[in-house]
Formats: C-alpha cells, sequence, structure tokens
C-alpha cells in the first residue's frame, strides 16, 4: 500500500469527510494505485482512524467509480479502462450538448462574467503545477454554464456524473500539451455563448470533451 498519503485534518469537516477526501485525492494521484487492495486495518492504522470512517469513504469511492468490490478479495483501486472512459464521456458530451444550447438561450450578463472570470482563473492556476487545482478550477468553469441552464434536473444529473469524471478529467489535465489548447477551447465557448450561436457553441463543447476522450485514451494504451 502507498506510504505517501496521509490525513490532513480540517475542523470544519466530519472526520468521514476528511478521510475521503484523503483517499479520494490518493487514488486521483496515484499514490494508490490501479488494482491495489484497500485494507480497512491497515488504512485506519495509517490514517489514525477506526474503521467506520474508512468504510464509509471506501463506499463513496464505489459510487464515483474510484474503488470497486471485488466478491470475496474487497475493496481495490479500480483501474482506469478506455471502455469505463467512453462510458461515462459518452454521457457527459449529450448532457453538455443540451447545457449549452440551454446557456445560449438563457445565460444571464453576470455568468458570462463569471465564465470569463474563471477562464482567467484557469490560466493562473496552470502555474501552481497541482493538477487537482486546475481540475476544480474546469470543474468551476463547467458549472457556471450548468447553473446557466436553469434547469435544475438536467443541474443535479450533471452533478451525479461529475465525481464519476473527475478522474479523467484529473488524467487529461496531468497532460502539459493540452492545457493551451484547453484555454483556447474555453474562450471560443463563452464567446460563442455570449452570442447565442447554439450550433457553433454545441460543435465547440463537443469538441472539447471528444480532446479529452481521445487524449486519455492514447494515455491509458500507452500504461498497457
Amino acid at each position: 500500500m502507498g506510504t505517501d498519503f496521509q490525513v490532513n485534518m480540517n475542523e470544519y469537516l466530519p472526520l468521514r469527510d476528511v478521510v475521503f477526501n484523503t483517499l479520494r485525492q490518493a487514488i486521483l494521484r496515484g499514490e494508490l494505485k490501479p488494482g491495489e487492495r484497500l485494507m480497512e486495518i491497515q488504512l485506519a492504522n495509517k490514517l489514525g482512524v477506526s474503521r467506520t470512517p474508512i468504510r464509509e469513504a471506501i463506499r463513496k469511492l464505489e459510487l464515483e467509480g474510484l474503488v470497486l468490490m471485488i466478491p470475496r478479495r474487497g475493496a481495490e483501486v479500480a483501474e482506469i479502462t478506455e471502455k469505463s472512459l467512453r462510458d461515462v464521456l459518452e454521457v457527459r458530451r449529450a448532457l453538455e450538448e443540451l447545457s449549452v444550447q440551454l446557456a445560449c438561450e438563457r445565460i444571464t450578463e453576470e455568468q458570462i462574467q463569471e465564465l470569463k472570470e474563471v477562464a482567467k482563473e484557469f490560466e493562473g492556476v496552470l502555474k501552481s503545477g497541482d493538477v487537482t487545482e486546475y481540475a476544480e478550477v474546469d470543474v468551476k468553469f463547467h458549472d457556471i454554464i450548468y447553473h446557466a441552464t436553469d434547469n435544475q434536473r438536467l443541474i443535479q444529473l450533471l452533478y451525479n456524473l461529475r465525481e464519476q469524471m473527475y478522474r479523467y478529467r484529473v488524467e487529461y489535465l496531468k497532460r502539459e500539451e493540452v492545457h493551451e489548447q484547453i484555454l483556447e477551447e474555453h474562450n471560443y465557448i463563452i464567446e460563442m455563448i455570449e452570442k447565442g450561436d447554439r450550433e457553433r457553441a454545441v460543435a465547440a463543447v463537443c469538441q472539447h470533451i471528444d480532446n479529452q476522450v481521445e487524449a486519455v485514451a492514447d494515455t491509458i494504451r500507452t500504461k498497457k
């Protein structure tokens, strides 16, 4: 089991959330490797907690697709497969296509300004070298578009899928060569939404996602 991670206590969060965030980050950063077994007793001892928050965290990680429960074996870190990548991002593509169409009709001036500010923030955080920070700001960018739809059912569906998308988002953002392209895509998506050009906005967001699929699929094939 990886030894490079430790629990970071936060007085504002319940222990179960602290443990969940710690294990989640360990998986996303590769400190817990795909296929590695998650032994409750060992993790509890390592993090200095009881087995209960470990068990709760593993259940949540399973819902996110980061952990698999194997009969007679227990929990292990899920492999990143091309099939799971395409399954998740096919659904994301369809939902984001709808969200961009609605955003073109319903977005406010304030939300357009928020998009522009977050696009600049994304450019700034790329200097930090922290891929999880890149991912959080990228999530923020797309969340503004989701909220611009003013459709709570659609927003909820996207939120339910967001955690499953997160791992692939992180894998994509690890590739430094795509950062400039992502910045350009964000700015073009903003421009088309601001103009209310549904056709070009949809084409842009679909290409944005397709580029992620192909880049991450290439990473998966390279690791084999």
